[in-house]
């Protein structure tokens, strides 16, 4: 069973020792942490949060525990209840309020939680901010509300709707045009939020043929969690036998968005950034920018167009600071992770639900011809369990000079480019593992770099 405590959030396994678990004692101490820090940064007690939650078994524990410490701590909360992260985001934005606390362990399985917290922005703390709030929370350095200060608890479940509304409004959705494609449309929500929120988007989109599939919000997953081709196989068969136009795939908290294509095969996680921001760039001249372990396509349409590509560190905090630096009118991660910052700088499967149907019902062509159009990368996703005390630097060090000829990036771990493709590796901030991903125009070739640099690490 696993603490893990970093600047991305609070994540764990529920049940097991304080401390070593994400106990209800851990819980409160990290909320009123996050709390004291962002009043800190007010000067003032009584600021206000918002709250939310995926349909994760634990999840009803965790969100009481967390609203009722922040109201002990003196804050405001408004609770969404069962929502998805990226609404959670807007509605920090649109409440004007001060911060939020989203309940989710993302792709994790069902034992996983975490308090992802969010700043005033509605985005994710940054590292500085991240370690500060670990600090308050080993140090204990809290002050809690007297009973006349303590903070009120308004629960408002109306935060997917006005989230759906937002992306509506949006100039580059076109609900008429997606209506006229008839779009027989199979989704699988996981059996969390997004059984909720992608059926009542696509309804408000004018989509009439709507297949349901785990979209009961028990907790109960009916699959791996991870949008991956290999824990897909019931909804790949179902685009099929129902003969839809395509599949929508979102984790349990609908920041990650994945495509089944009409012939039942995926369009490739990788590629859902692509095809969006190819769609973006024909509007808005402008930049992108990607993580280091997302695919090189996403450059190669983004300099066709005329727009300059950079790549971020992992992790959505560094690629949305990266698309402020560059102004890049659209962005994300290989993931499936889009970010529009025109409605709000976080990763977002609606707002990407809304601009692809937009953009394949304009095309008038069918998904899996729109993803021939598309460079071909073939990606190999790997990963190696990390050994307490594993010497992390050592490992790098030995990649370097081993690749030493071949450009290197070390802003997030190592990354070695070669003429036909790269290989990263780089340590998880949600798993203790270290993830080694490589790309190139085979999967053979991305396989055979992926093999070399476990090989040479093992060794």
């Amino acid at each position: 069973m696993t603490l893990i405590k970093s600047i991305s959030g609070i994540r764990g396994t529920i049940g097991g020792k304080t401390g070593e678990n994400l106990s209800p004692v851990d819980i409160v101490k990290f909320t009123a942490a996050h709390i004291r820090f962002i009043q800190s940064q007010k000067g003032k007690r009584n600021i206000r949060i918002v709250v939310g939650r995926d349909a994760r078994l634990s999840g009803e524990m965790l969100e009481k525990l967390v609203a009722a410490t922040a109201s002990g701590m003196g804050a405001d909360v408004i609770n969404t209840g069962l929502s998805t992260t990226p609404t959670v985001e807007m509605a920090v934005i649109n409440s004007q309020s001060d911060g939020g606390i989203i309940l989710t362990a993302s792709h994790n399985p069902k034992q996983w939680n975490a308090l992802k917290l969010l700043n005033e922005k509605g985005e994710f703390l940054n590292n500085e901010e991240g370690r500060e709030v670990l600090r308050l929370a080993e140090k204990l350095d809290f002050d809690f509300a007297p009973v006349d200060k303590l903070g009120k608890i308004t629960e408002d479940r109306s935060w997917i709707d006005q989230h759906i509304e937002a992306v509506l409004k949006l100039e580059l959705v076109n609900r008429n045009l997606i209506s006229s494609a008839d779009f027989k449309v199979v989704v699988d929500g996981i059996n969390s939020s997004g059984g909720v929120a992608i059926p009542r988007l696509l309804q408000a989109l004018g989509v009439q043929q709507i297949v349901e599939l785990n979209c009961e919000p028990t907790g109960e997953f009916a699959h791996n969690p991870e949008p991956l081709a290999e824990n897909l196989t019931e909804i790949s068969a179902c685009v099929r036998s129902e003969k839809a136009d395509l599949g929508i795939v979102v984790d349990p908290d609908v920041d990650r968005l994945a495509f089944v294509m009409e012939n039942g095969e995926m369009f490739g996680e990788e590629y859902t950034l692509v095809a969006i921001a190819d769609y973006i760039l024909q509007h808005k001249k402008g930049n992108t920018v990607s993580n280091l372990s997302s695919t090189r396509a996403l450059r190669d349409i983004t300099e066709k167009a005329g727009g300059t590509y950079t790549a971020a560190a992992v992790g959505e905090v560094n690629v949305v600071a990266k698309m402020k630096e560059t102004e890049a009118v659209i962005g994300g991660e290989g993931n499936g992770g889009v970010i529009y910052p025109e409605l709000h700088s976080g990763r977002d499967a609606l707002v990407g639900v809304g601009l692809f149907l937009t953009f394949l019902a304009g095309k008038k062509i069918k998904i899996s011809e729109l993803r021939a159009g598309y460079p071909n990368y073939y990606i190999s996703k790997n990963k190696i369990i990390l050994k307490p005390g594993t010497d992390l630097p050592a490992l790098y060090n030995k990649v370097k000079a081993h690749y030493a000829t071949f450009p290197i990036l070390d802003i997030d771990g190592i990354k070695v480019d070669f003429p036909d493709g790269w290989v990263h590796l780089r340590t998880s901030n949600t798993e203790p593992i270290l993830r080694i991903y490589a790309e190139s125009i085979t999967h053979r070739k991305a396989e055979a770099y992926a093999k070399e640099v476990i090989k040479l690490l093992q060794n």
